[in-house]
């Protein structure tokens, strides 16, 4: 396949290009949802609703502790390697590919010692006590290993959204399969834990293996030499990549420490009655990081030929299509929320379902305003981003802390949608700042 086989930046084709993106995310997803619903029925009857509020919490601290060192690279390579490809620079791009791959392998070891540090003199502070802090540690170490950010950067910015929906379809196939092993062999948390870590190694090893299908692994073994020329290569990127990778840090802390806030106010019953709720909710709102991610190159290209003033017809279909969709998976939890979890989960996970409610209000709110995060990120306004989610989350701590001594989970939950409205509004009045001053710009320079 050829690596170089670029489209240029159309604003008119933008929202079939998304449309068509996202098509391939939401197979991939459609799969995940599907088979997801099986595996966390067999996990949740399994281990009870107090292990597997146990098997959450040790699956949240990793991914908060991944979170904290993994570079969102996948953005930097479709922000700068759009112009390369679209060149036909291949060497440019094959060291934007190698220099992503090194930070991803850097990270990876700085984050060993990172997590090892935190568990060590926070762990008990997150829930997690001496009989989780080895499970929670070699989860991470699994994790930080089996970051794929580089190739699912390099299949999106080469349009092969097919081939990223095949190699992430592995980790639900192998979690399925996996769980019903260890149901039937050896029903333990640490059995679930390694099916866990096994789904997390196969999905990279798939994600490496489609890019060497596109050829870009041959691309990156020829080209790029001289890893110190990507600074220069590309002007901005260090600073675009530590924002990403702080307002990611945020993002997805954010998404797992009020289930740490739940198992450290509430317990471990309570936070595998959250933890259920979470994944529910998440499933029925995934639309949202979907939609983003499939937006992000096109947004690029479109940005890169008429800047933000054009891409304001984009935004108000995105929240047209988003807030309709949102307000049906909303109706759709509140009437069949409790007969879904008692499907999943049994009937012990039933008191979770005031906080999927709120939780799921939280993911809809997200949803409505999806497409303006990918905007600022993809015209180099990552730090307005970061600031936003750094607001963001002081207000869900700071409402979850109030909230919970009276609502116990349903206050942290709550929280969480407070927290999804603050982003929404700060995200929309950063946007109309940012297009106002590019209009500005470009009157000036007309004149």
């Amino acid at each position: 396949m050829n690596p170089f086989a670029a489209r240029t930046g159309d604003p008119r084709k933008g929202l079939g290009s998304v449309m068509h993106n996202l098509g391939w995310l939401l197979a991939g997803r459609g799969v995940t949802a599907v088979l997801s619903l099986f595996y966390l029925a067999i996990v949740t009857r399994t281990l009870g609703v107090t292990d597997f509020g146990r098997f959450s919490i040790i699956v949240g601290a990793s991914q908060v502790l991944v979170a904290l060192v993994g570079f969102q690279t996948w953005q930097i390579i479709v922000r700068y390697g759009t112009a390369y490809r679209s060149a036909g620079d291949s060497d440019r791009m094959a060291r934007l590919f190698r220099a992503c791959t090194a930070l991803d392998a850097t990270s990876a070891v700085v984050g060993v010692g990172v997590a090892a540090t935190i568990l060590s003199l926070w762990g008990e502070m997150l829930g997690i006590g001496p009989t989780l802090w080895r499970a929670t540690f070699l989860f991470t170490i699994v994790q930080l290993l089996s970051l794929r950010s580089t190739p699912l950067g390099i299949l999106r910015l080469c349009d092969n959204f097919s081939l990223a929906a095949l190699a992430d379809s592995a980790t639900p196939i192998v979690r399925l399969v996996g769980a019903g092993l260890v149901a039937l062999i050896h029903p333990t948390l640490q059995g679930f834990l390694v099916a866990w870590m096994a789904a997390e190694l196969l999905t990279a090893l798939a994600y490496w293996a489609m890019v060497a299908k596109t050829g870009n692994l041959r691309l990156m073994r020829h080209h790029g030499r001289g890893l110190r020329q990507v600074v220069a290569d590309n002007p901005g990127i260090v600073r675009f990549a530590v924002s990403t990778n702080a307002n990611a840090t945020f993002t997805l802390s954010s998404k797992q420490f009020p289930l740490l806030l739940v198992g450290g106010v509430a317990g471990t019953t309570a936070a595998g009655e959250f933890r259920l709720a979470v994944q529910l909710a998440q499933a029925m709102t995934k639309l949202s990081q979907l939609l983003a991610r499939a937006a992000f190159p096109e947004i690029v290209r479109s940005i890169d030929a008429g800047g933000l003033r054009k891409i304001g017809r984009f935004l108000v279909r995105s929240v047209a299509i988003s807030t309709l969709v949102a307000a049906l998976v909303f109706g759709t939890l509140l009437l069949a929320g409790e007969h879904v979890l008692a499907l999943v989960g049994g009937k012990e996970f039933g008191n979770a379902y005031s906080s999927l409610l709120w939780l799921t209000a939280a993911g809809c709110v997200d949803l409505c305003t999806v497409g303006f995060e990918p905007v600022l990120m993809a015209a180099n306004r990552a730090g307005s981003a970061f600031l936003v989610r750094l607001a963001a989350t002081g207000t869900m701590f700071a409402s979850a802390f109030l909230l919970s001594p009276t609502m116990g989970a349903d206050g942290i939950a709550a929280g969480v949608l407070i927290a999804s409205v603050v982003t929404a509004v700060l995200l929309s009045l950063m946007l109309g700042l940012a297009i106002r001053r590019d209009r500005l710009r470009a009157e000036q320079v007309a004149v």
